[in-house]
C-alpha cells in the first residue's frame, strides 16, 4: 500500500500514456482502459491495471481523468457506464469547445456524478516536468480535495466555477498557438523557396517571436481601453505590408492561402473606414463580422457609382 490515491485513466493516446507513467512513477495506483487494450500493455508491465471495461474502470478509482479526442467521443465511452459515474469525479481533460464542455458536465451532474474540466497547456513531454500548467475549472470544493494528485500531472490554474471556462482559456491558447506556427511553417516555405533551410530561419524566427510579449503588452490596454488612433501605426501601412508578404510568397511559387486570408483581412479593415487607425483595430471587425461585411458591401456600392 503506497497511501497515495488511486486514479483511473480512460484513453491512452500519447497523452494518457504519459500522465499514467507519471502516477506510477509518483506512486499512485492506476486503473487504466482503452479501447485498443493492447495499448496498456507497457503500462501493465509497469505496474497499472488494466480493466475489463469502462465501468469497471471508473468503479475502481474516486478519481477518473479522461484523455479522449473531443466530447463526441466521451459520451461515447461513458454513455455504456452511465451507472458506474454516481458519486466519482471525472477530470476530462478531452478538448472541445466550451459549449459542449458546459454541455458534457450536465449530463455527467444527471447520472449523479462531478465533473470538473481540464485544459492541458503542454505535450505530452511536458506531463509531470516543472512549468507545466493546466486550465481548471467546475466545483471548487473537488477540484481542491483532488489539486494534490492533479499537481503530480502538471501545475494546476484553477479559473473558476463555469465548467465551460477551462475549455475556454485553453481554446485561446489553440488559436494562438495554432495561427503562429502556420506563420512559421510559411516563412519556412517561402525560405525553402530562396534555398534557406529551417534551420537558417530558426534565429530570425525565434527573436520574432520572443519579442512578441512586448507587442501584447503594448496593444493590451489600449485595446481593453478602445483606443486604436492611429500616433503609433496606422492601418494603410499594415495593408501595405500584408500585401508585400502576399506577393513575395505568390513570387516565389509557394502556397499563397494564408498571407492572402491575412491580407483579406487588413482589407476589410480598410473598407470599414480604420485606414489612419492602427491595426489593433482589426480586431473590432473580428469581434463583428457582420458589421464589417455591411461596411464593405456600403464601400463597394459607392465604388461602383
Amino acid at each position: 500500500m503506497t497511501g497515495k490515491q488511486p486514479v483511473t485513466v480512460i484513453g491512452l493516446g500519447p497523452m494518457g500514456q504519459a500522465m499514467v507513467r507519471t502516477l506510477l512513477d509518483g506512486g499512485h495506483p492506476v486503473t487504466v482502459w482503452n479501447r485498443t487494450p493492447d495499448r496498456a500493455d507497457a503500462l501493465v508491465a509497469r505496474g497499472a491495471v488494466l480493466a475489463p471495461s469502462a465501468a469497471e474502470a471508473i468503479l475502481a478509482s474516486e478519481l477518473t481523468v479522461l484523455s479522449l479526442t473531443d466530447y463526441e467521443a466521451v459520451r461515447t465511452v461513458l454513455e455504456p457506464a452511465a451507472h458506474a459515474l454516481r458519486g466519482r469525479v471525472l477530470v476530462n481533460l478531452s478538448s472541445d469547445t466550451p459549449e459542449k464542455t458546459r454541455a458534457g458536465a450536465r449530463w455527467v451532474a444527471e447520472q449523479g456524478g462531478i465533473h470538473l474540466t481540464g485544459g492541458v497547456n503542454v505535450p505530452p513531454s511536458g506531463i509531470g516536468q516543472p512549468g507545466s500548467t493546466a486550465f481548471y475549472s467546475g466545483p471548487r470544493e473537488p477540484f481542491e480535495a483532488h489539486r494534490p494528485t492533479l499537481d503530480v500531472l502538471t501545475g494546476t490554474d484553477y479559473r473558476g466555477e463555469d465548467p465551460g471556462l477551462a475549455a475556454l482559456h485553453y481554446q485561446l491558447g489553440m488559436v494562438m498557438f495554432w495561427t503562429s506556427m502556420l506563420g512559421y511553417w510559411q516563412a519556412i516555405a517561402l525560405a525553402d523557396a530562396h534555398g534557406l533551410t529551417a534551420a537558417d530561419v530558426l534565429p530570425h524566427a525565434t527573436e520574432t517571436l520572443t519579442g512578441m510579449g512586448d507587442f501584447l503588452s503594448f496593444y493590451a490596454g489600449r485595446i481593453d481601453a478602445g483606443e486604436h488612433g492611429g500616433d503609433v501605426d496606422r492601418l494603410a501601412m499594415g495593408v501595405a505590408s500584408a500585401e508585400h508578404v502576399l506577393h513575395t510568397n505568390a513570387d516565389a511559387g509557394v502556397d499563397t492561402a494564408l498571407p492572402a486570408a491575412v491580407a483579406d483581412i487588413f482589407r476589410r479593415g480598410m473598407d470599414a473606414g480604420h485606414a489612419a487607425d492602427s491595426f489593433s483595430s482589426l480586431v473590432e471587425l473580428m469581434k463583428s463580422p457582420a458589421a464589417a461585411a455591411g461596411a464593405r458591401r456600403q464601400s463597394q456600392s459607392q465604388v461602383s457609382k
